[in-house]
């Protein structure tokens, strides 16, 4: 892919025209979310030694507060849903960057928190995490930049109402 192309058709080096502009569009979001998500990967993989997941399940936990989060919840609230949601807490805990314990009132529940650890490294990532979230977004105007929040919501709804 070539990220600094002027149109999609460009960056992906197609030669024939797409087969629709629903096409053209999936690809467009497609490419350039993966731009966003691939400088989010490496910041948080130099800084914090850290997966785009497992930074954003301890996003999560830091803001369940104490009480934490189920399990099951917690791969709800994931940006990226993934079935491998024990394997990746496992690794967080070998980390010493969560913990794992069943639920007092319901033992079949596997309540995960962040330790004094893991929340301390999210914390050093919220200052160059935030800088990355407004230089990846600095080419759009304030209007434009609402425009594609209520354009994202309106895809994010419709897909997941839509059947595939």
């Amino acid at each position: 892919m070539k990220p600094d192309a002027d149109n999609v058709q460009a960056a992906i080096g197609q030669k024939k025209p797409f087969r629709s502009a629903g096409q053209e569009g999936v690809i467009a979001l497609l490419l350039a979310a993966e731009v966003v998500r691939r400088r989010f990967t490496q910041l948080v993989e130099a800084r914090g030694q850290l997966t785009f997941q497992q930074y954003n399940v301890l996003r999560i936990l830091r803001g369940a507060g104490d009480d934490g989060l189920p399990t099951l919840a917690l791969g709800e609230r994931m940006i990226e849903h993934t079935p491998g949601i024990t394997r990746l807490l496992e690794r967080l805990e070998e980390k010493h960057l969560v913990t794992r314990s069943r639920s007092g009132e319901d033992k079949r529940q596997v309540v995960c928190r962040i330790t004094t650890r893991g929340r301390k490294l999210v914390d050093e990532l919220d200052e160059p995490v935030g800088d990355l979230d407004e230089a990846s977004l600095d080419c759009l105007s304030r209007s434009e930049l609402s425009i594609l929040i209520d354009f994202s919501n309106r895809i994010r709804r419709h897909g997941s109402r839509s059947h595939a």
